[in-house]
């Protein structure tokens, strides 16, 4: 198995990991030091994608791109750092090696199937959000997770109360894993192959969204001016930092939704918009 590190400054953080998303569906590992972050994707021997746009994209803040054997073990080791999480006290995320635990919804992510296994701060932010909705009795209706990845937050939408829940994404590999993820929870979702910088998401009362702030504002233009029925009451997103945020959230007041709420971890910041 070979490691693929990527190191650059954290300002060009968002840039590089929505470069490698596109290029390395399967899954991306992320480290954080007082003046870096590093992502490394894992794969086979000729396996791994080239990375030939990363330097034009960071314009010289590329700090090191960095190639590594790692043990056959590898996948065994993974499991002495991949722990459950508790989220608002209701959703109970965990490995299919971890017990589930008592009254609590129970969710099953194993990692290595694709991004989005709920320990992310942006996947934490939006469950935490989705939970406080279905707590405040707003866990009805259809949903649409756009960018599902591993589907994590589809699935957990679903064992909210949410129904009919769609799951979008362009990559084939994180809908497959989506797709095997929700059997494995018991759970149906209809899943849509959608390139979403390019097509319109799909209807849906309430949206979760956890992408890159230019994939969240190209789907806000889209509502901008649309009918109300093809718009969303409620959503939910993240992927965005801290100075982004103002962004996105103006993008979607124009697709005439306001901010309910702003909720941050470390850098990442998720919000809740809701229709007027």
């Amino acid at each position: 198995m070979i490691r693929l590190a990527v190191r650059c400054r954290p300002d060009l953080a968002d840039r590089v990991l929505a470069e490698l998303v596109q290029l390395a569906p399967g899954g991306v590992e992320e480290e954080r030091g007082l003046d870096y972050v590093e992502y490394a994707i894992y794969g086979a021997e000729g396996e791994l994608p080239a990375l030939p746009d990363l330097e034009a994209v960071t314009a010289g803040g590329l700090l090191e791109v960095v190639t590594s054997e790692v043990p056959d073990d590898w996948a065994d080791r993974w499991r002495d750092f991949h722990r459950p999480i508790l989220v608002g006290d209701r959703l109970w995320i965990r490995p299919s090696w971890e017990p589930p635990r008592d009254r609590m919804v129970d969710v099953v992510i194993d990692p290595g199937h694709a991004f989005g296994t709920g320990a992310h701060p942006t996947t934490r932010l939006c469950l935490e959000l989705m939970c406080e909705l279905a707590g405040a009795g707003e866990a009805s209706g259809p949903l649409a997770d756009l960018g599902t990845g591993s589907g994590v937050l589809a699935i957990a939408a679903a064992k909210l109360g949410w129904h009919p829940v769609v799951a979008a994404d362009h990559e084939r590999p994180a809908l497959d894993a989506a797709r095997a993820n929700a059997a494995e929870n018991g759970v149906e979702i209809e899943l849509r192959r959608l390139n979403l910088r390019s097509e319109p998401p799909p209807r849906a009362a309430t949206i979760v969204a956890n992408l890159t702030a230019p994939a969240l504002a190209a789907i806000a233009r889209r509502w901008a001016g649309a009918p109300a029925p093809d718009r969303p009451r409620r959503v939910v997103c993240s992927g965005l930092l801290a100075a982004e945020a103002d962004g996105v959230a103006a993008a979607l007041r124009a697709g005439g939704l306001g901010e309910a709420e702003r909720r941050s971890d470390g850098d990442w910041t998720a919000l809740l918009m809701r229709a007027g």
